[in-house]
């Protein structure tokens, strides 16, 4: 393996960390800083690739404006910052976990 591969295989596992911390925490706050940090490696993934102009697109446009409008629509409408009880809901973990588990073909469905 190549320092290349290194890099990228430990890009992809952090972007692979942030984008599952975007939809699992509770707080609107911490989904856009780490929704901010997947789309900077995701930016770096494309620079690695030499795709500076997707890259530069997906800094200035994504990072730069809707993210910035995110959380200026955050702050302007005071929309209650901390966790919510009502969206934090058990069901939907015990949900979620089949459908993962027959798409990687893990748990007690594998055959």
């Amino acid at each position: 393996m190549e320092i290349f591969e290194v890099v990228i295989y430990f890009i992809l596992l952090a972007l692979l960390s942030t984008s599952i911390r975007v939809v699992t925490t509770s707080n609107v706050i911490h989904a856009a800083i780490s929704l901010v940090f997947t789309l900077a490696l995701t930016a770096i993934l494309f620079l690695m690739l030499s795709a500076e102009f997707v890259a530069l697109v997906l800094i200035l446009v994504y990072i730069g404006a809707v993210i910035v409008l995110f959380l200026f629509g955050i702050m302007i409408t005071r929309a209650p910052l901390g966790k919510n009880a009502e969206l934090d809901n058990d069901k939907n973990k015990k949900l979620g976990k089949k459908p993962f588990s027959l798409f990687f073909n893990i748990g007690p469905h594998s055959q």
